[in-house]
């Protein structure tokens, strides 16, 4: 549930089009040694639930950041993003400190910076090296802009440097950067969807003992579509707001005498509300830990085909992050609210919240018409209208060249 607002990712339509390779070899005067990627995410359902041990059932976009890259015989990082008008930020390694990370228009260099100090950190033998980054992921959708960046640049380093890391441990050690570096207490779910998803596929994690397996999910095949709804709305998770729920779930952890609230039953959440004083902390254990039962309901109806009846699910975790955990917006509901009144078998935000995208399951047929609708649905509101797309599982991180 990672995001960061100063490196403009978008939706392939606007000013970083060409290639990572051609943009490198314009930009430095010399062809990369490699290009590597990394996709977004959305989380199909699962939210909130990585930083309590629990379960999250995400899977990766087609929607990437590549990082072009070479090797430089010096200590000096160079990080350049297509979308940066600001030019190339360049840092010396010796002096990368989660104290002081990039500011400013360079902000968005913090995440490649974040991950090369990871790297040092955990007494890897990574060098400088120039890099040169296009992303068609959109930033603050609540599609894990950052993790995409932050894996991308942690498969480059390593394979340029020779480091072998399998895709689990690039995961953590890009979490570890977004945590250590950038400062946002994010959990794994994100970075290890963009570095371990596979196609076709959604991802079951837990969270706890990062045991993963792999869950069919072609809604093509059913005749469905599950539309992203970009609400535009910017959201960053820097802002203190995470970090509250992030402590109140702990704390009442540990005012319930459990390692997580992963380890609240739930057919035990109801007599052990009435044990927790703060009613905060009830709304937010509520949350977590039906969300974490909505998860396995979701994979088991995954596994046996019958995707529509996923769909009141995805509402319910709608309306419990809406009430319980409270990050949602005006704009979310709104699209949530639109897509099912005009067919949709339930919809949801997926993210971090407080902006972001919401999903919608919807029929193969009704797709025009539910766009048409939250788009509507926007215009009467007088809200920035939405960026609306498809997802379908795709791939994992990979070098593409």
């Amino acid at each position: 549930m990672s995001g960061y607002s100063g490196y403009s990712g978008n939706s392939g339509n606007s000013g970083n089009s060409g290639s990572a390779q051609d943009g490198f070899q314009q930009l430095y005067g010399y062809p990369p040694e490699g290009v590597w990627a990394a996709p977004g995410r959305v989380n199909l359902i699962g939210e909130h639930t990585d930083y309590n041990d629990g379960f999250a059932l995400p899977f990766a976009l087609p929607q990437r950041t590549e990082v072009a890259a070479a090797r430089r015989t010096d200590r000096i990082l160079r990080v350049h993003s297509a979308d940066a008008p600001s030019g190339a930020v360049t840092l010396d390694l010796a002096d990368l400190d989660p104290a002081h990370p990039p500011q400013g228009a360079a902000s968005w260099a913090a995440y490649p910076a974040g991950v090369a100090w990871a790297l040092l950190d955990a007494g890897l033998p990574v060098g400088g090296a120039d890099l040169h980054v296009r992303s068609d992921v959109p930033t603050g959708a609540g599609l894990s802009s950052s993790a995409a960046l932050e894996v991308a640049t942690a498969l480059a380093l390593t394979d340029l440097y020779g480091i072998g890391l399998t895709r689990p441990e690039l995961a953590a050690l890009a979490r570890r950067a977004e945590n250590a570096y950038v400062g946002v207490p994010c959990g794994i779910m994100d970075q290890t969807a963009s570095a371990c998803a596979t196609q076709g596929h959604a991802l079951h994690l837990d969270t706890r003992s990062l045991a993963r397996r792999h869950i069919p999910f072609d809604c093509a095949a059913a005749g469905l579509r599950l539309l992203v709804i970009d609400t535009r709305v910017k959201h960053a998770l820097a802002d203190g707001a995470y970090a509250q729920r992030r402590a109140s779930c702990h704390g009442a952890a540990e005012a319930l005498g459990l390692p997580a609230l992963r380890d609240l039953p739930y057919e035990e959440l109801e007599q052990a509300l009435p044990r927790l004083v703060d009613p905060i902390a009830r709304k937010r254990v509520r949350h977590v830990v039906t969300e974490n039962e909505r998860v396995l309901r979701v994979e088991e109806l995954l596994r046996a085909g019958r995707l529509r009846e996923a769909g009141p699910l995805l509402t319910e975790g709608h309306l419990s992050l809406r009430d319980d955990y409270e990050v949602s917006c005006p704009e979310l509901d709104l699209a949530v609210s639109t897509a099912n009144a005009a067919g949709a078998y339930g919809s949801r935000m997926t993210g971090g919240g407080f902006g972001g995208s919401a999903l919608s399951l919807i029929d193969a047929d009704a797709e025009e018409a539910v766009i048409r609708a939250v788009a509507n649905a926007f215009l009467r509101a007088d809200f920035t209208p939405p960026r609306v797309t498809t997802a379908a599982p795709s791939e994992g991180a990979v070098r593409l060249l």
